[in-house]
């Protein structure tokens, strides 16, 4: 082999091997650098935040309404049974001629009480009416969001917002990654 052959090949093994050692280092998982430990809590502060939500709903209410009714109509029914007794009250009072004349003002009296009673008076009665009406109803609610959490390891102080309450101690993840 020549010798340029032979430098050639070795430049490039020894690039080849520089290029591999370089993506080791890039390559390598966090987990071969990392482990777990537990760091005391300080102090948890809970995060709020308001959510607003609006949905429709059916808002009823009970309204009394005062109506007259008529009764007025066909009254001739109590106008002729009005007349029928009070023609025979007059005939029983009567005596001679003035029979005929007590049983003719009896029947007329009569009928008149008995149109009067079968007309009856206006009526008034209250009717309840039911009215409903679809509205947006908002509603705002204050909500927890997070937890900010004050934290001891090795005697430094960390701060960290979670999604959760950690209690009085919390594992930490400790990895150890080189500096350029």
């Amino acid at each position: 082999m020549s010798k340029w052959l032979l430098a050639t090949l070795a430049a490039l093994v020894i690039a080849a091997s520089a290029s591999a050692q370089e993506r080791r280092y890039e390559a390598a998982p966090a987990a071969d650098n990392t482990k777990y430990s537990w760091a005391d809590v300080l102090r948890v502060d809970p995060v709020y935040d308001y959510v607003r939500s609006s949905s429709p709903r059916e808002e009823c209410y009970d309204a009394g309404q005062v109506e007259r009714r008529d009764t007025r109509g066909n009254n001739a029914g109590g106008t002729v049974l009005g007349a029928i007794i009070g023609g025979a009250l007059g005939n029983t009072v009567g005596k001679g001629d003035g029979r005929k004349a007590a049983t003719i003002a009896g029947a007329v009296v009569g009928g008149a009480v008995g149109n009067n009673v079968a007309r009856g008076d206006d009526r008034y009665y209250t009717e309840t009416e039911r009215h409903c009406r679809v509205v947006e109803g908002v509603a705002e609610e204050r909500r927890i969001t997070g937890y900010d959490v004050e934290y001891r390891y090795k005697g430094e102080i960390y701060m960290a917002r979670l999604p959760f309450d950690p209690g009085d101690r919390m594992r930490v993840k400790i990895t150890v990654v080189p500096v350029e």
